[in-house]
């Protein structure tokens, strides 16, 4: 006999195994039949498919009794069975046990009634909780290792199955072990709208063994309610007696085909969250509908090892601890721009537009003249002026690993979700592209694309607070583990030539308040004005130490600069300016990259770098700029 199951459930996780119903499927079985019925039609088939999970590494294998209540075997005629189709249950399964020669428990299986509870139906609490004792008592007359409570939506429900099974274990030498498991929505909540937390509760208040999480939907959905459900029970002081962790979920969501059923979820990617569910604390792991034994094997092999690396792990951790104490791992160094703005050096950025079509080339070859010329980083804008371009983060991937240069990613909210604002971060992180500059973006309307949608669900101050305050600290929005702490770098846009001043120096304190490293400002014409906006902050919050890079747009022509001042929002020029373009005609570039050299050093009394945007994407001009100025990196 094996060890009682509570035992073993205290020393490892236990993987039970995958979908009956299924494999039933598969074999050829309709889903008008009566599955339950088939422990007693076709016992060899039900044992076979107990086998094979076993076979695949499974350690629990659940009897085929989900639906073996009366009202779900009254729909087959068979409601006055319901006693021998359970028995007959744990028997087949207790068969597949014996036969594998493993060390193997059975689980016996309890689902939904599969009808409404009053008020909302016609089904009395106590009609319930007889319905259930019934199918209990038959299940246990043949002494499973535990009962397993599985997809029920209703706390009402699962609590009579429950005092059901309370009852019937009184009349036992020793109560079996519950699991009770509940399903949730893509919502986190149940179908009847009980959250995580008053799941966790209410089943802990019952005294039950196992709570956990089964079908429902994936593991990546199922992950964070079972998170939340170990997170409330752990942290409730009147949590009575030990209490362990399960999770369960679908193959994904199911899709027809060619009228059969099937289920996206690869054995691979739930190997990957096996592991993922051990480390939030989960001991009993299988899988619900749509899983396989493929499914159970992938799962094994992930937890054998997972179980071998702990091991090392507590070998290694044993062995420094007598030799010194163990230090915090290190997380990555800041980004090459927060060191030199943190060291006060002047920092040089140059805006680049990804390409409109997938070849980089050109970019590429911009991006080395700026390098050369003595950029320290540079910034790649994002669909600008709602323009479809290549993705940023792509382009800024490529400017660092082809050219060796320090990207800034811009990262307009507009037009993303926070799913989407999520994973690019992510991306952006994994693709070692971690400096960005939070900005809302251009309106889709006034680009190549104006019916797209521009809805979004973060602002730029709350991007910067995503950035600083979670995913820095290794969180995500909701405060759940990305695994590891992010080592991003933030800016955030200024105007400091703004119409409504009071409002900038508002938005501006937002921003800085959620974390902002440094600002980049529009093209600066008239620096009297930035200094004015900047006392105007100091006035209402101090003197703002915050870094900034002032912009610089060298002009090229006394048209470019009538549009820039007439068309392009955020940007004035000066009277002098435009007049002294006008009458350098056609030598206007080079009187551009004179007035462009007179506003760098004025620049220099309160900004600690400049952001520099090239004209027509002409960045040897930029070049020459920085030439004329003699600043290098």
């Amino acid at each position: 006999m094996p060890d009682s199951f509570l035992t073993r459930l205290a020393q490892s996780p236990l993987l039970c195994d995958g979908a009956t119903g299924t494999l039933l499927y598969a074999h050829g079985i309709a889903f008008e039949q009566c599955f339950d019925a088939l422990n007693l039609e076709q016992p060899s088939l039900v044992q076979e498919l107990h086998e094979e999970y076993l076979r695949a590494g499974a350690e629990v294998v659940e009897t085929n009794t989900f639906g073996a209540n009366r009202f779900k075997l009254q729909e087959h005629g068979l409601e006055n069975h319901a006693a021998e189709i359970n028995a007959a249950g744990v028997k087949l399964a207790r068969a597949a046990v014996n036969a594998s020669g493993k060390n193997a428990f059975v689980a016996a299986s309890v689902g939904p009634l599969g009808v409404q509870l009053a008020p909302v139906g016609s089904i009395s609490r106590q009609e319930a909780h007889d319905a259930f004792r019934e199918q209990i008592a038959a299940l246990a007359s043949e002494k499973p290792d535990a009962l397993i409570f599985e997809t029920f939506g209703n706390l009402q429900e699962i609590t009579e199955a429950i005092r059901a099974a309370q009852e019937v274990g009184a009349d036992l030498v020793s109560a079996l072990p519950i699991i009770a498991q509940m399903t949730f929505t893509n919502d986190g909540v149940t179908q009847y709208g009980y959250t995580p937390v008053q799941v966790a509760h209410a089943l802990a208040a019952l005294k039950v063994n196992v709570i956990g999480v089964n079908c429902s939907v994936g593991p990546a959905r199922v992950l964070p309610v079972i998170e939340q459900i170990i997170q409330t029970v752990r942290d409730d002081p009147r949590r009575p007696g030990m209490i362990y962790f399960s999770a369960q979920p679908n193959a994904g969501f199911p899709e027809a085909s060619g009228g059969r059923i099937f289920y996206p979820a690869t054995p691979d990617y739930f190997g990957d969250y096996a592991r993922r569910f051990v480390e939030a604390g989960v001991n009993l792991i299988g899988g619900c509908c749509g899983t396989t034994p493929q499914h159970i094997r992938l799962m094994r092999l992930a937890l054998d090892a997972y179980a071998r690396t702990a091991r090392k792990r507590t070998r290694i951790t044993s062995i420094a601890s007598n030799e010194k104490e163990s230090k915090p791992v290190a997380h990555e160094p800041p980004t090459q721009l927060q060191q030199k703005l943190d060291a006060g050096h002047f920092v040089v950025s140059v805006e680049m537009d990804p390409p409109r079509g997938f070849n980089p080339d050109a970019v590429l070859a911009g991006a080395l003249i700026l390098k050369q010329a003595g950029a320290d980083v540079i910034n790649v804008a994002d669909s600008p002026r709602a323009q479809m371009r290549m993705s940023a983060w792509a382009v800024a991937h490529l400017i660092q690993t082809e050219i060796g240069a320090e990207s800034v990613l811009h990262f307009p909210v507009r037009g993303r979700n926070l799913l989407r604002v999520h994973g690019d971060l992510m991306a952006a992180h994994a693709l070692r592209v971690r400096n960005i500059f939070a900005v809302m973006g251009d309106p889709a309307a006034t680009g190549d694309y104006p019916q797209a949608t521009d809805a979004y669900d973060i602002v730029p101050s709350g991007l910067v607070k995503l950035i600083k305050q979670h995913f820095n600290a290794g969180l995500d929005h909701a405060g759940t583990s990305i695994g590891a702490p992010c080592s991003f770098t933030a800016g955030v846009a200024c105007d400091l030539g703004a119409r409504d001043v009071a409002r900038e120096v508002k938005t501006l304190r937002k921003k800085i308040e959620a974390g902002a490293d440094f600002c980049l400002t529009q093209p600066i014409y008239e620096p009297r004005v930035a200094r004015e906006f900047l006392k105007r902050y100091a006035d209402e919050y101090g003197k703002m130490e915050l870094p900034i890079l002032a912009g610089v747009l060298p002009l090229a022509s006394s048209r470019h600069a009538e549009f820039l001042h007439n068309e392009v929002p955020g940007i004035t020029l000066t009277d002098e300016i435009r007049e002294r373009m006008r009458l350098a005609g056609d030598n206007g570039r080079a009187e551009g990259l004179n007035i462009a050299q007179e506003l760098w050093s004025e620049l220099l009394e309160f900004a600690q770098g400049v952001y520099i945007m090239p004209p027509f994407n002409r960045y040897e001009w930029v070049a020459e700029l920085l030439d004329a100025v003699k600043v290098r990196a």
